[in-house]
């Protein structure tokens, strides 16, 4: 059974996006003003990045917005989205306690960062659950030749919040997009210790679902979706949208 239900009207939409940019609040800022100017509800389902190209490739969402640029790739290849379009980025940070026993505040490259937890046994805590913040992990880990196990590592199977939340619980490290720490970061004792890295930087796409695929699609409500979203006016609001002062996401110019 998809995600068909009797509060999704002749004017809304369904977005599968990430629980990373749920956790942000950007799209409790934004989608108000789509909505009161298109008058189209916009019904928000929060997953990983897996589930959300899954639900895309079932053909049980209009569009996902999501930040892993090879699955989506594959997403496209497969005739499963159209319009794609990457609006903004972040980075991912590699977070940990104060003390930092794994020292990685001195490390110059995310590699490094994750080779010395290693080394050093420390926990780290990961969303295990094939979300775009999970693959990159994997990705780092693939990097440095090494496939996480032991006790020092767990897996939450949880959106990026919860995982935070669990990281902070046991004093230990995790990798976690920059605008959940930030949207977060009054709720937790770790500390940014490694984002200087281009490794790390995180591109968030909009994709409409294939209406020859899927022909129940709304592509034309997505399309409206999708360009208004790629304005330059929506753009400015990204650029302005902060918490506590600092910026989450940059908007990707052109």
């Amino acid at each position: 059974m998809g995600l068909s239900s009797n509060i999704y009207t002749a004017g809304a939409i369904r977005l599968a996006t990430t629980t990373s940019l749920d956790n942000s609040g950007l799209l409790d800022y934004l989608l108000p003003y789509f909505e009161e100017k298109y008058g189209i509800k916009v019904y928000v389902i929060s997953v990983g990045t897996g589930r959300a190209l899954k639900l895309g490739e079932n053909g049980d969402v209009d569009l996902i917005l999501v930040h892993a640029p090879e699955a989506e790739e594959k997403f496209m290849e497969k005739s499963f989205g159209i319009n794609r379009r990457t609006f903004m980025f972040n980075y991912f940070v590699v977070v940990g306690p104060v003390e930092d026993p794994a020292k990685i505040r001195e490390t110059k490259t995310a590699l490094r960062a994750f080779q010395q937890i290693v080394e050093t046994k420390n926990t780290f805590v990961s969303r295990g659950d094939n979300s775009g913040t999970h693959k990159k992990e994997l990705s780092i880990w693939k990097e440095i030749k090494l496939i996480p196990k032991g006790s020092w590592y767990l897996e939450t199977g949880q959106g990026m919040g919860a995982t935070l939340l669990i990281a902070n619980e046991k004093n230990g490290y995790c990798l976690v997009d920059e605008g959940t720490f930030i949207a977060y970061q009054d709720k937790i004792d770790l500390i940014g210790l490694s984002k200087s890295d281009s490794l790390l930087k995180n591109p968030y796409s909009v994709i409409a679902v294939n209406p020859v695929k899927h022909p129940q699609a709304k592509y034309k409500e997505a399309g409206l979706f999708i360009n208004w979203l790629t304005s330059k006016e929506t753009k400015e609001m990204i650029r302005d949208f902060k918490i506590r002062g600092k910026r989450l996401f940059y908007p990707v110019e052109g």
